[in-house]
């Protein structure tokens, strides 16, 4: 990310950063409108409105055909290198004039909703809004439907930057993202669709091929960001990526609201190298990543990623990849989080909450349901991918996941099942433990190694002498666990 100016840090604890900068707005029964003052954005491939007028070439928010895209071209015509990008990544003028730009131009909130079947938004408030405090934009999602083939979909360009004096020799994951500038909020009861693309690096016109554009995911924030839902929760976000998913250059708050992301690389990316911060505080969660031929992780931040709250569940595609993948650190602190992946960054050992770090001998199915239970047979946790809306359209076979939940408890022992037919209630996929009657031709699984290993996962190695047991014991002080465990016949 490329710092232009610098503004104060603002650093508390990261359990405060479900306090997002539209809660301030407080809804507006005279007017009818849902949050005081909002603009009403309705789009349709024949006109845009605002607030019931045509919007035009100029204003606050104003149409135009200038995405930015990397050109059909190898060179400029000065003859110094164009970019990064393969023909893959290529488009014509054409195609990219066709693209009905919604630019907002203005700080305040606004809410969208409608079609745009070839179209983006994006938010630019002008240099300068980097250090102003006042250069924040809300988008209420409220019904949105949006798909853009050449660029993201949906990018913020210039607004506030929270942590605008960042650095890789102060960094640290408790981050206060509430002043963001760029923050977003998935309307009760919508459900909103954005598809998009992305833009390979494009370096300036000149021989020492600096950047200057790259925009790598679907849904594009240049500056922290925050996301969140409404009062009910109910809201959802769809989206879908040729590249990356939902990208942030510095921070990402996920706070609330139901978020299914499928991408052809990562699903969430926060890229500033020991910086970054992707913090989940609440919602709900669920990532297919990896699609595409080269494949791509689940959520990957260049920090740390830091689970406080909601529920994660996080499945990378491809055999090489992982659910999540982190430089920093990943700290489950809280909520439910189940990442599979081929290996797996283990929570930290320090982190609040337990957690169960498996690595198997052999792949075994997403498909198949995961049952914790405690001493005396009581399911205590259990998941089932298959029932899951998002997670059980994408099935494959991993070797390590990835578990924690507050109903695992440290001081306690558990056992573990593979597969079966589960009995009860659940919401996509994760059970009511307090309805589940049966869970029948579920595999006991055997644990053969509790040693600890917190980055780059273990070889189960058939040479070495392993202690069998069916019992994982949750340990009183270290809540990282490298449990290694064997399908039984």
């Amino acid at each position: 990310m490329k710092k232009i100016f610098k503004k104060s840090i603002v650093s508390v604890l990261a359990a405060a950063l479900a306090l997002t900068a539209f809660t301030a707005c407080a809804p507006d029964a005279d007017t009818g409108t849902k949050y005081d003052g909002e603009t009403v954005i309705l789009l349709s491939d024949s006109k845009i409105t605002a607030d019931g007028k045509k919007v035009g070439s100029s204003g606050d928010i104003f149409v135009s055909n200038d995405v930015i895209y990397y050109e059909d071209r190898d060179t400029y015509d000065s003859g110094n290198r164009y970019g990064e990008g393969t023909d893959k990544d290529k488009h014509t003028a054409e195609e990219a004039a066709s693209v009905t730009v919604v630019n907002i131009a203005k700080a305040g909130i606004y809410r969208l909703s409608g079609k745009l079947s070839n179209g983006q938004i994006r938010i630019d408030l002008g240099e300068d809004a980097y250090e102003d405090e006042t250069a924040v934009v809300t988008l209420v999602l409220d019904g949105l439907d949006i798909n853009c083939d050449v660029a993201p979909a949906v990018v913020f360009m210039n607004v506030y930057e929270c942590d605008g004096d960042w650095s890789a020799e102060t960094a640290k994951m408790d981050v206060d993202t509430s002043a963001a500038g760029a923050n977003v909020v998935i309307a009760d009861g919508s459900i909103n669709n954005i598809e998009g693309a992305y833009v390979a690096k494009i370096f300036k016109d000149n021989d020492k091929e600096k950047k200057l554009w790259k925009q790598d995911g679907a849904f594009y924030s240049y500056m922290s960001m925050n996301i969140d839902g409404e009062e009910e929760g109910n809201g959802v976000l769809n989206i879908t990526a040729d590249n990356e998913g939902l990208c942030a250059e510095l921070h990402l708050s996920i706070n609330g609201g139901n978020i299914n992301i499928v991408s052809q690389d990562d699903g969430i990316n926060t890229n500033e190298d020991g910086v970054s911060v992707t913090a989940i505080n609440g919602g709900n969660l669920r990532i297919i990543s990896g699609m595409g031929a080269e494949g791509g992780d689940g959520i990957d931040s260049n920090g740390w990623i830091v689970a406080n709250g909601g529920t994660t569940v996080s499945v990378a595609y491809q055999m090489t990849d992982s659910g999540i993948d982190n430089d920093n650190g990943f700290y489950a602190n809280g909520g439910t989080v189940i990442s599979y992946g081929s290996y797996v960054d283990w929570a930290e050992p320090d982190s609040r909450q337990t957690t169960l770090n498996l690595q198997f001998k052999e792949d075994i199915s997403t498909e198949d349901a995961v049952v914790i239970t405690d001493k005396n047979g009581n399911v205590v946790f259990c998941y089932d991918a298959s029932e899951d809306e998002t997670i059980g359209r994408y099935i494959c076979d991993r070797v390590g996941v990835t578990i924690s939940s507050p109903q695992l408890k440290a001081g306690e022992c558990c056992s573990l099942y593979i597969g079966g037919d589960v009995e009860g209630s659940e919401y996509y996929g994760i059970y009511d433990v307090n309805t589940v009657k049966n869970f029948k031709d579920a595999v006991q699984q055997v644990q053969h190694s509790s040693e600890v290993f917190y980055h780059g996962g273990f070889q189960y190695d058939s040479s070495k002498v392993y202690t069998p047991t069916t019992d994982f014991n949750l340990d009183q002080t270290v809540n990282c666990f490298a449990l290694i465990t064997d399908i039984t016949d």
